[in-house]
Formats: C-alpha cells, structure tokens, sequence
C-alpha cells in the first residue's frame, strides 16, 4: 500500500479489469524488494484498510438492519463519563456488590434499617452492626484512590434499641384486634 488511498484504489482497479481481460496483472510491474514485501502496515494503512471496508459495508447497506438504527443513541447528552459502560452493565444486569467500598458502603448504610428488620435475633443484629462498622474502617485505612469512604459507623447499642422498638411496631401491627364482647346467640339450647 502507498501513501495515496485513490492511488491505492486505482491501482486495484486497473489489475482487476486486466485480470477480467486476461492480462497478467503484474506483467509491467516493477520487481518487488524482498525486504518491501516482508514489512508490516503502518498504522495508519491499517486505518485506511478499515476505514475502506467499513464505507463498502455502508454501502452495501450491511448496517440497516441492526437493532436501534435510526434512533438516538442513549444517554448521548448526559455529559462526559467514560465509566458509562460500566454502569449500563451494572443497571441492565442488575449486579450488587460491585464497586470500589466506598459507593458500596453508602449503598449499604442507605439500606441500613431495612437490613436490620430482615434480622430475626438480637445477636444476628449485633453481629451485622460490627461486620458494618469494621468494614467501614478497614476502607478509610485503604489508600487506594478512588471516592473518599464518608460512611459513618453505627453505636451497637442504639441500632439494637431501634431495631427493637421497630420490631414491637411491626408486630403491634400485624397483631389481630381484640375481640369485642362476645356475640350473643339468637337462640338457646334447651
């Protein structure tokens, strides 16, 4: 390949029609170096191959038939992340659990209280509580990179009252209602 892609593009017209002719396309060519032959494309004779495919491919119409042709690309406008793949990934496929401790611990520190009435026992609940606060710690020593751990540690002792009195509500609610005076019977037994 040249430096000139018409140069190129012609050239591979011209040994085409000679080949559709009859001709020996490489008849007035001049001969090749050995050392000529043997080199790698430059980069930027790779990019025009690709580039040169993908226009015949268009032209062809190979791509009219792909889901979402003719449509705007989502979220095209919402600034620049370069992490964007990543988080569609994580959204479409819903994955939890991922992600630097960080975001992780906010999520779980969101979702605390909900965490903790999943708990059945007093010691189950104190045992999350310090599992939630060691890891806490363990990512503020961690000097990684990435967003700064903000997370507060929860008090063992105030979670475990609240979680109690949530408990106590959950079943004063779900308790049936005394039952009124009992019903009298229209008829007696004799």
């Amino acid at each position: 390949m040249g430096e000139d892609p018409r140069l190129d593009a012609a050239r591979y017209r011209v040994d085409k029609l000679r080949r559709e002719l009859g001709e020996d396309p490489e008849a007035d060519e001049k001969p090749r170096d050995a050392a000529t032959d043997a080199a790698a494309p430059t980069a930027h004779e790779r990019a025009l191959y690709v580039e040169t495919v993908i226009q015949q491919a268009i032209r062809r119409g190979d791509f009219d038939d792909l889901p979402g042709y003719g449509k705007p690309l989502e979220g095209l406008g919402e600034g620049n992340d370069p992490d964007w793949w990543i988080r569609r990934k994580i959204q479409t496929e819903k994955l939890t659990g991922l992600g630097p401790a960080a975001l992780t611990l906010r999520t779980e520190h969101a979702e605390f209280a909900e965490r903790l009435d999943r708990l059945a026992r007093e010691d189950d609940v104190r045992e999350y509580v310090d599992d939630f606060n060691r890891r806490v710690i363990e990512a503020r020593r961690q000097l990684q990179g990435g967003p700064p751990v903000v997370t507060p540690t929860h008090d063992v002792d105030e979670e475990v009252t609240a979680w109690r009195e949530r408990r106590a509500a959950r079943l004063a609610a779900s308790a049936p209602p005394p039952d009124p005076a009992p019903k009298r019977r229209w008829f007696r037994r004799r």
